[in-house]
Parts: C-alpha cells; sequence; structure tokens
C-alpha cells in the first residue's frame, strides 16, 4: 500500500510539473503573439530560455550526483518555489517589453533545469527501498500535461492570455505540495524498511559517491553515447518545433486556438498507454532496439504534419506519439540508468535533457525566423529533414555504446 501511495504520488508530481510546461511552454506563442511579439522575438526568447538552461545544467547536475532521494525532492522544490515568484513579474510588465520576455524565459529555463532531478528520483526513491516505477511516474506527467491543454485553449479564447501567468501560478503551488506530500511518504517508508535494505541504499549511496566522475571525465567514458544524443537531439528538434508552433503550424492549415490545445492534449494522452505498459513491453524487447524505433516514430510524425493540409491530418499524425516521445521518454532513461554506473548517473540523464534544451534552442531560432520568412510549411519540410538525419545517427550508433554499469541487471 506504501509504494502503491508512492507511485501515486510520485505521477501526480510529475503531472503537475507538465502542467506548468504545458501553461507556460506550449502555450509561449499564444501567450506572446498577444502580447504583441513576433514570430523571431517569441523564438529569441525561447531559445534565451534554453540556452540558459543548457549553461546551469552541467552545474545542476554535478550537484545532484551525490544527492540522495529527499535532497532531490528538495531541490526541485525549490526551483519550482523560484518559478513562482518569478512568474509574478508576467503581471507586471508590459506587453512587448524585455523583462516581460525575460521574465518567461526565465520561468522556462528553471524549469527545465527540474526535469533530470525528477528523472531521476524514481532510480533514487526505488535505490532506498521504495518500489518506484518512472513509466507510471511519466504517464503521470503527460496525463497532467494532457489534461490541462485539453481545456487550455477553451479557457484562453473565452477569458484572455491572462489566465495562463494564472494557471502558471496555480500549477507551480501544486507542484510544491505535491513534492513535500512525496517527500513525506518517502521518510515514512525509509523508516519502516528493515536494517538489511536501508544497509543496501546505504552501500550503493557510497558507492555513487566514490564513483563520482567529473563532466571531462564522462564524456571521455561515454563518446559513443555522447555522439548518440545528438542524434536524439535532431528527434527532439521535430518535438520541439511542435510544441512551440503549434499555433502557426495549425493556424496554416485553419486551425483554431482550441484546436492547438486538443491537438497537444492528444499528443500528451496518447503517450500514456506506452509509458504506463513500458513495463511489460521492456521485458519482451530492449531498450536500444525501443530508442531506435522511436526514431523511426518521429520521422513519421513530423513528415506528416509535413504532408498535412488540412486540421484533421495534424490530430492524424499525433498517433505516432505512440512509439515516438512516448516510447523514447522512458526507453532513454531505463537505458541510461542499464550502462551507466551509479556516480555518472545523474550525469547521462542531464545530458540526456540538454538534448531537449539544445533542439528547443535551434528550433526556436530557426523557427521564429523560417515562420516570418517561409511560413509553417518549410519549418515543417526542414523538421522532417533534421529528424531523419538524427533517426540516422541514433539507430547507426546506440550499438556502439559503451556500457559501464557494474551492478548486475533485473
Amino acid at each position: 500500500m506504501n509504494n502503491f501511495k508512492l507511485n501515486a504520488e510520485y505521477a501526480a508530481s510529475f503531472g503537475a510539473y507538465w502542467m506548468i510546461y504545458a501553461i507556460a511552454g506550449s502555450f509561449a506563442s499564444v501567450f506572446m503573439l498577444a502580447k504583441g511579439y513576433d514570430n523571431v522575438h517569441i523564438g529569441m526568447t525561447l531559445a534565451a530560455a534554453n540556452l540558459l538552461a543548457l549553461a546551469l545544467q552541467p552545474y545542476v547536475a554535478d550537484h545532484m550526483d551525490r544527492a540522495k532521494g529527499i535532497r532531490l525532492i528538495d531541490a526541485a522544490a525549490w526551483m519550482t518555489l523560484i518559478m513562482m515568484i518569478a512568474a509574478v513579474g508576467l503581471f507586471i510588465f508590459g506587453d512587448g517589453s524585455f523583462m516581460l520576455a525575460a521574465i518567461l524565459a526565465f520561468v522556462l529555463a528553471v524549469h527545465a533545469l527540474a526535469q533530470p532531478l525528477l528523472n531521476s528520483l524514481g532510480f533514487r526513491l526505488s535505490e532506498s527501498g521504495a518500489n518506484v516505477s518512472f513509466g507510471i511516474g511519466r504517464a503521470g506527467g503527460s496525463l497532467g500535461y494532457s489534461a490541462i491543454l485539453a481545456v487550455l485553449g477553451t479557457i484562453v479564447e473565452r477569458k484572455g492570455v491572462m489566465t495562463l501567468p494564472a494557471l502558471t501560478e496555480a500549477a507551480c503551488a501544486l507542484l510544491i505540495v505535491l513534492l513535500l506530500i512525496t517527500k513525506g511518504s518517502f521518510i515514512r517508508i525509509c523508516r519502516t524498511a528493515d536494517a538489511k535494505a536501508a544497509e543496501g541504499a546505504e552501500a550503493e549511496a557510497k558507492a555513487a559517491d566514490d564513483e563520482r566522475i567529473d563532466l571531462g571525465d564522462f564524456i571521455r567514458r561515454n563518446k559513443h553515447f555522447f555522439i548518440m544524443n545528438f542524434g536524439v537531439a535532431g528527434l527532439l528538434f521535430s518535438n520541439a518545433v511542435l510544441s512551440n508552433y503549434m499555433a502557426q503550424i495549425a493556424g496554416g492549415v485553419n486551425g483554431t486556438t482550441e484546436d492547438v490545445g486538443r491537438i497537444l492534449s492528444l499528443m500528451a494522452l496518447l503517450e500514456i498507454p506506452t509509458m504506463v505498459f513500458f513495463g511489460s513491453i521492456r521485458k519482451r524487447f530492449s531498450s536500444r532496439a525501443l530508442i531506435k524505433l522511436a526514431a523511426l516514430g518521429f520521422t513519421g510524425k513530423i513528415a506528416l504534419c509535413w504532408l498535412a493540409g488540412s486540421v484533421r491530418l495534424l490530430y492524424v499524425a499525433q498517433f505516432f506519439q505512440l512509439i515516438a516521445f512516448a516510447l523514447i521518454m522512458p526507453a532513454m532513461v531505463y537505458f541510461i540508468n542499464e550502462i551507466m554506473s551509479p556516480g555518472e548517473a545523474v550525469k547521462g540523464q542531464a545530458l540526456y535533457t540538454m538534448m531537449f534544451t539544445f533542439s528547443t534552442i535551434i528550433a526556436s531560432f530557426l523557427g521564429g525566423w523560417m515562420l516570418d520568412a517561409y511560413g509553417a510549411r518549410m519549418l515543417t519540410l526542414v523538421s522532417t529533414l533534421v529528424t531523419a538525419a538524427g533517426a540516422a545517427v541514433v539507430i547507426f550508433s546506440i550499438d556502439k555504446v559503451e556500457d559501464h554499469k557494474r551492478l548486475p541487471q533485473d
């Protein structure tokens, strides 16, 4: 019962985390267009957010490598509080101002910094004696993201864009509460665990400390993993384009703001079955094979978006999500945990998360300029080519990735 409760709380925390991104990130274009910014300025703002996150992620990962589950929860809660305080500025600064864009960029940067902490949290909780499933947790994230987006477009249509910062504040408050509840449950489980489990967790934590390496050593030890992640960035490029610029892409085929919310909601909803049943899928297929399949899924999805001549086909394209983002997210997290020693696992998760950031920077700069210069159709064509190239890199490099895991796999 305790493990079920902790899984539910972990999933709910993920749900609140991705609600924040749905509101502040996926609807950033809607918010900024209404505030008088053009596509180029929107792209620059999103790119600035991710550049800041990219610069800070190695520092955060380096300091979190030794962290136990409780410290990861505390760090995520403090980051969320910082987002909540900063988001007040979205009510204060005027339309089209530098400060309004800067505040939004800062909120999104801090949000990105928290992602590897939540990714690693499930494994750290499990190492301490709790049976926590990352797949269920991440499915909770998709459910939260999907649920808010299902109604967000309608809310914005009826109440205006200032509902977005208000909802951002509410989602941040919810995440803090859920993280504190998760922390309480985790502490209770640790207190009731038997001495042997506690000793095992302590020994594993000590091993993580002993094997902790700096970023340069990490890259040297994981050269092929480092190369493969640039292919992953190519896959995530199309995901960033669709997430950041769905308003413009849907508008190009006569879609509305409500369509934007519903398309993104469907995209997230379709992630849930794969993530919930990922444990069963993983028993039949290796993480490497699943990542290769996901690479093909990303390519098919963006290609269909490029070919779409109507909003209906944009909806249909989202069904590739079952074998695209829904598959690569847990597969990569498990893959990293399988091949890396405890002392480098957070860096591996951070590098993977940095690919989200890196791809979003490029997609933001290129997308904003390309939308103004050539339109949404050219943007989706370029995205298809970049994603196909990324898929090729992933498929041909993943089998060469080194396995440094010292502990036997389950």
